[in-house]
């Protein structure tokens, strides 16, 4: 109950008897936990409310109630029972930073910039007020009842609420007015640096000031106690600035400062918890104020409770005793081994100068004197290995550079791009994502070769992706661009396969008309015999054939003859004309 109710990862242990051991935690990814500190064991885990990071968390007098903002604009109710939402709706325009329920729980304040007053039951709006020019980190009332006492109170008109922002060196404290029209912070405070951790005690009677202990991000605690009464147009200052030294003894002669990490008032409204050093290992201290002093600086030795033992291991180190047998493999080229020499004496110093008679050693016998094969060292031109690739695609990222990037992702091999892939660093995982979903959208040539790439990137790098929370932005124009093209496979398969039986038919065509006229009448005829007798019949049949077929013949062969004499000597003019001559002749 003394210590700091409001811990970094804004959640806050509930002040009901049964479930005084929950702790809520927001997650960056959207999910809140519950935490038994009793049992020291996760009890259930808030789920389906949040699309993105959790910013605050915030229980609810009702013990079975919480609500939390995130960075996707919303608010949600919990029921923290049943681990469902009860009931959710967008709190602003950009992420809602900070929450914080009115005393009466009737009420709920939330910031982004700007701060609104929601009525929980109707969930609308009921006041706005202006702000901060930055986010705002932190919101809590600073009374529980109206300073007036005359008017009837509604349970929040009256009161009065601090808010503080990242950036912003002014804590504002706003009041909760009957009318709509003032919007702007009544008074403010003023402090050294951001203000990191706020805590404070609430004004219960009109009289009592609100005592407020702000810690900045430069480890400087500022007290202020003041009475709200109205608007005060000046900033006001501290009345007490609270700073922890070294004392600067032990041969370090100057103190220095030991940063304060948070600071909460006791119950008795008096004393303070300071917890200040190494947010690894802090330390939590009860101080007592009754000093009017305005600057008061605690000397404490953090030294002697936190022993760090880096510096006794560097006083410690201890060289190897290396023996001259031993050859120690010196990074570089492969194959580069060199005996360690043990140091020379001073006497023994070899002279680099050569003698007026010695030649001068090659390049080669001196690669041999160090033990390096000459054959084994790669001349440069050849092709760069895989290492070379990942360290040149990482550089084209950086530098943006498209001859680079070209060079390595126009990669066919598949060993060389699963390599690459694998030996990149994971901070140019999504830059190359990025270089790739660029170039899908160009030539489809070179979509194919991306493809391959990522392929590789999602199957190497699946478990840092799924980590990251904002992946759905990062990837959702890959993921339509792919949607897009997967579309029109099916039709294009359709066209692909009518296409296919076209050129198929043309080409049979063209081949049956490329073919030509084959002869169809046999060139021999080999009749088998199956009986003598049947062969002399056939025989006699063929020669009968024959005979009247060479008769046939010679009188055809004659008559052509005389034609052809005929028409001799119609063409040589030996004809007669004379009638005498053509009846000899007959």
């Amino acid at each position: 109950q003394d210590g700091p109710q409001r811990k970094k990862r804004k959640s806050e242990v509930a002040e009901v008897d049964k479930q005084l051991d929950i702790l809520a935690v927001g997650t960056a990814v959207g999910s809140i936990l519950l935490y038994s500190t009793v049992k020291g064991e996760l009890q259930s885990k808030l789920d389906g409310g949040h699309d993105n990071r959790v910013n605050c968390v915030r229980w609810h007098q009702d013990n079975c109630c919480l609500y939390s903002c995130s960075e996707d604009k919303h608010i949600v109710e919990w029921n923290a029972q049943t681990c469902k939402v009860k009931c959710k709706w967008k709190g602003d325009n950009s992420s809602v930073t900070s929450l914080c329920i009115s005393p009466d729980g009737k009420m709920l304040l939330s910031a982004g910039r700007t701060i609104k007053l929601w009525d929980l039951e109707t969930k609308e709006v009921y006041r706005h007020f202006t702000g901060h020019a930055t986010s705002v980190s932190s919101l809590m009332f600073t009374t529980v009842k109206p300073m007036n006492e005359n008017k009837p109170f509604d349970g929040i008109t009256g009161l009065y609420f601090l808010s503080g922002a990242i950036h912003d060196r002014l804590l504002s404290v706003w009041y909760v007015r009957s009318d709509r029209k003032e919007k702007n912070a009544v008074m403010s405070f003023t402090v050294t640096d951001e203000p990191t951790f706020i805590d404070l005690t609430v004004s219960e009677v009109k009289e009592e000031p609100v005592k407020l202990a702000v810690v900045c991000r430069d480890g400087q605690l500022h007290l202020f106690e003041h009475i709200l009464n109205g608007y005060c147009k000046k900033p006001l200052t501290s009345n007490c600035t609270i700073q922890i030294a070294t004392p600067g003894n032990d041969g370090d002669s100057t103190p220095k400062p030991v940063p304060i990490l948070a600071a909460a008032f006791c119950a008795d409204k008096q004393s303070l918890l300071l917890v200040y050093g190494n947010t690894l290992q802090p330390i939590i201290e009860k101080v007592s104020l009754n000093t009017t002093e305005s600057h008061i600086c605690l000397i404490r030795d953090i030294q002697k409770v936190l022993s760090l033992k880096t510096d006794v291991a560097l006083t410690k180190v201890k060289t190897p005793v290396v023996n001259s047998d031993t050859k120690v493999l010196v990074p570089g080229i492969p194959g580069h081994s060199t005996a360690v020499k043990t140091p020379s004496s001073g006497k023994e110093k070899k002279k680099n100068k050569r003698k007026p008679g010695e030649i001068e050693e090659s390049i080669e016998e001196r690669l041999e004197a160090l033990d390096i094969d000459v054959s084994k060292v790669k001349t440069p031109g050849g092709l760069p290995q895989t290492d070379s690739f990942a360290v040149l695609l990482v550089q084209g990222l950086e530098s943006n550079d498209a001859e680079i990037l070209n060079r390595v992702l126009n990669t066919r091999k598949e060993n060389v791009i699963k390599n690459t892939v694998a030996r990149m660093p994971i901070h140019a995982v999504i830059p190359l994502l990025h270089e790739l979903t660029k170039r899908l959208q160009g030539n489809p040539y070179s979509a194919s070769l991306m493809v391959r790439w990522l392929k590789s990137v999602f199957t190497l790098h699946a478990s840092y992706l799924s980590t990251l929370p904002d992946l759905i932005p990062q990837l959702g124009m890959l993921y339509q661009l792919m949607e897009s093209r997967v579309k029109t496979l099916q039709k294009l398969s359709r066209l692909h396969g009518r296409l296919f039986i076209l050129v198929t038919q043309v080409a049979a065509s063209e081949t049956v008309q490329d073919v030509a006229e084959v002869n169809q009448t046999a060139k021999l005829v080999y009749e088998d015999e199956s009986s003598e007798e049947e062969g002399s019949d056939d025989e006699m049949i063929a020669d009968k054939d024959s005979d009247e077929n060479w008769d046939e013949d010679e009188e055809k062969e004659e008559q052509s003859d005389e034609q052809d004499m005929t028409v001799e000597k119609e063409i040589n003019g030996d004809s007669d004309l004379e009638p005498e001559n053509e009846s000899e002749e007959e």
